[in-house]
């Protein structure tokens, strides 16, 4: 078989002139390409979007609101006083049992990542989705960001049409979230890392249109604005203005793709694999505007979770909605080709007591839990930590939320302990304490 000879030094083979690899990654860093491939259909030179693909990542959390148990979801501890009437079930890791609510996560396990040992220190939902969201406890004086805006700031591009962070919420008034205000999402990093939220009251500007006004002077009116806010910003040198202004350009750009935000749009076959409730719905449309070039996108869906009172009937409802979700989700990404620069993560802001109460549900409980994640930059089928006979102790590994967001930033290939640059501010770093990543989890 002919081999082509190779160049000398200097020239370039006939694929270089397909596509110039380090000038397309370096293009991608800016932000160029990262506006161009939020559209399908603007790229036809399949090298061109295979190189995307790869380098582009993304996260998906899927935020359990309320916390989920970890006995009737990842670790059940069968044949236990506390340990309810659902039982568990063989996966494809060989020893390893779900619960028997979960058969679809069961048959692709061996595609899973589980910590059964996290340990987290807050009991109390607002302060705990506040840890778990910020990965760090908190510093009196100053507001440190959540992951989606860390990510928004890392792996994002803010002249892309796309937010860098989109939070799907689509019951608003019903959980913890209701009391973060603007700036609770963002801290220092400012307004443009914020997230663009659905849901709601947050979907309305979707539907707000200028039709009274012409065409002609909609497009004056735009112009003035533009200069008139880049002379304040420019004048003032004023870091605020410049984040107000590009938070309101990345809005204004989500307005004119208001398409890729209808579910409905998608196929109604993959709505019925998902399934008819809003978390699996809006679940689809994180895969939906992932495919699309999001960064980041959230879907949290009221504190349904939260079960003190009825706690194996309520999650007799939930978890399989949650199995199907996760099992669907994962197979699709896996099929595209995404779920190798995807990261997906399932997780609640703590677990559930071992016991039941009076009203035969579960309390909060911080002191040994469950979540999963996997995908990019992650091994796939790691079980780690373990708890004892009862789900009452660690006894294997305790990881806390710092070990997590450190496994999260280097999994997305982040330096876990860099520092923000932050001007007249002391010094804060993506995780303190230099607390490591779970690191049998890395690829």
């Amino acid at each position: 078989m002919s081999t082509s000879p190779t160049p000398p030094a200097g020239q370039c083979t006939p694929h270089d002139h397909h596509l110039h690899r380090r000038l397309f990654l370096k293009g991608l860093t800016g932000g160029a390409l990262a506006t161009a491939t939020s559209f399908s259909g603007l790229f036809h030179n399949p090298l061109f979007a295979a190189e995307t693909k790869k380098a582009q990542k993304h996260c998906i959390l899927l935020w359990l609101c309320g916390a989920p148990s970890q006995f009737e979801t990842w670790d059940p501890k069968p044949g236990r006083p506390g340990s309810g009437p659902f039982g568990s079930i063989p996966t494809t890791l060989p020893g390893i049992h779900f619960s028997s609510l979960m058969p679809r996560c069961a048959s692709i396990a061996h595609q899973l990542n589980i910590v059964r040992s996290m340990k987290t220190t807050q009991s109390e939902h607002f302060q705990a989705i506040s840890l778990l969201q910020r990965g760090n406890p908190d510093r009196p004086g100053f507001t440190r960001p959540t992951l989606g805006s860390s990510l928004s700031q890392a792996i994002g591009s803010l002249d892309s049409a796309l937010p860098n962070f989109i939070l799907l919420d689509p019951i608003p008034g019903g959980n913890e979230f209701e009391s973060f205000k603007a700036g609770n999402w963002a801290g220092w990093l400012g307004a443009e890392h914020s997230p663009v939220r659905l849901g709601g009251e947050y979907t309305k500007f979707f539907n707000t249109t200028a039709d009274a006004i012409p065409a002609s002077d909609r497009e004056s009116r735009e112009t003035l604005r533009r200069f008139l806010t880049a002379k304040y910003e420019r004048d003032r040198r004023s870091p605020l203005a410049r984040s107000h202004n590009a938070a309101f350009e990345r809005l204004k750009g989500m307005s004119a793709s208001a398409d890729l935000f209808d579910v409905n749009q998608l196929p109604a076959a993959e709505r019925e694999r998902y399934g008819p409730g809003s978390f699996a719905q809006h679940s689809l449309m994180a895969r939906h505007l992932v495919e699309k070039g999001a960064p980041f996108v959230m879907v949290a869906n009221g504190m349904n979770w939260d079960n003190h009172v009825f706690q194996h009937e309520i999650h007799q409802m939930l978890v399989p909605e949650l199995d199907r979700v996760l099992y669907h989700l994962i197979t699709d990404l896996e099929e595209r080709g995404l779920l190798d620069s995807t990261l997906v993560i399932a997780m609640g802001e703590f677990g559930r007591t071992p016991w039941l109460n009076p009203a035969r549900g579960r309390d909060h409980y911080p002191n040994a839990w469950s979540m999963m994640m996997t995908g990019c930059g992650l091994k796939r089928g790691i079980v780690t930590g373990a708890t004892d006979l009862d789900g009452v102790n660690v006894i294997e590994n305790p990881y806390s939320e710092q070990n997590l967001f450190a496994t999260i930033f280097s999994a997305l290939g982040i330096d876990p302990h860099g520092e923000y640059d932050l001007q007249n501010m002391p010094t804060f770093h993506r995780v303190e304490n230099h607390a490591p990543p779970i690191r049998e989890l890395l690829a």
